[in-house]
């Protein structure tokens, strides 16, 4: 019994005795697995969409067009080299509603969108493009760019 007293006594000495291990590095931030480079103009407007709809599924619908659209909007946007949008506002409109809520669901995207600076001009800034976005009655929308033809 003495004798399990004593090796309990030199193991609780010896670890304490013992160097913590030094603290995690921080984690690195948080980044796409894959950034993904558009081979094209058309390529690239197609990743900027998909993001725009995955960030606002409850404000879309999806199937057919309807015959007649109540309101089209046009949005010009401009991204930097890094994909982050540096602006956005109204190029074409008619409907005040539905431009607040295109204004609204391309700032509802919560990450950059994909690196730019491959398809810019040698001496720009910002790569500048538009979408469009065609609602239907209950102000959900598709975008021109993945609605395909009519």
């Amino acid at each position: 019994m003495r004798y399990a007293i004593t090796v309990l006594a030199a193991t609780v000495l010896l670890s304490a005795c013992q160097h913590a291990p030094p603290p995690a590095a921080p984690a690195p931030p948080r980044t796409p697995a894959a950034i993904q480079l558009a081979a094209s103009i058309d390529a690239y407007k197609s990743l900027v969409a998909q993001q725009i709809m995955a960030a606002n599924g409850a404000y879309t619908f999806s199937g057919s067009l309807p015959p007649m659209l109540p309101a089209i909007v046009v949005l010009d946007l401009s991204v930097g080299p890094d994909g982050e949008l540096k602006s956005v506002h109204v190029h074409r409109s008619r409907d005040s509603e539905a431009s607040a809520a295109a204004l609204a669901a391309v700032r509802r995207v919560p990450t950059r969108f994909p690196p730019a600076a491959h398809l810019m001009h040698s001496r720009a800034r910002t790569f500048d493009f538009s979408e469009t976005f065609l609602f239907n009655e209950q102000y959900r929308f598709q975008l021109r760019t993945l609605s395909g033809p009519q």
